[in-house]
């Protein structure tokens, strides 16, 4: 019985680690892709983590959170960790929320004259 009970909890807490991943990773639908929205701004933060690498931009209006690729997709296509550095200019290309909020799902970011595709 003991057990049984142990297995149940530690079976509960994997469930709820793993739904909670799930939802830190979601889908596209929330940002409009009928929308493009093209930012420049100073990158102000800047995060080369999983699921998605983020940098904060700030533009003249407002301070933006750019969703980017993946880290893994990033290095690949030549835009590592260091190439996202505080104070720097940068162009980013994505989708706006649908909600109103100051995020975006980028699709390519531009870098000291360099553009990269994060799609």
């Amino acid at each position: 019985m003991m057990q049984r009970r142990s297995f149940l909890i530690a079976a509960l807490t994997g469930l709820g680690a793993w739904s909670g991943a799930a939802r830190a990773h979601h889908g596209w639908s929330h940002y409009d892709a009928s929308r493009p929205l093209t930012l420049t701004g100073k990158i102000v933060e800047a995060a080369y983590d999983y699921p998605h690498a983020t940098i904060k931009l700030q533009t003249p209006d407002r301070l933006w959170l750019c969703v980017l690729a993946p880290p893994y997709r990033m290095d690949t296509r030549g835009l590592p960790r260091d190439s996202l550095k505080v104070g720097e200019t940068a162009t980013v290309m994505g989708y706006p929320e649908r909600d109103g909020a100051d995020e975006m799902r980028a699709e390519r970011i531009t870098l000291a004259g360099r553009t990269v595709e994060l799609r």
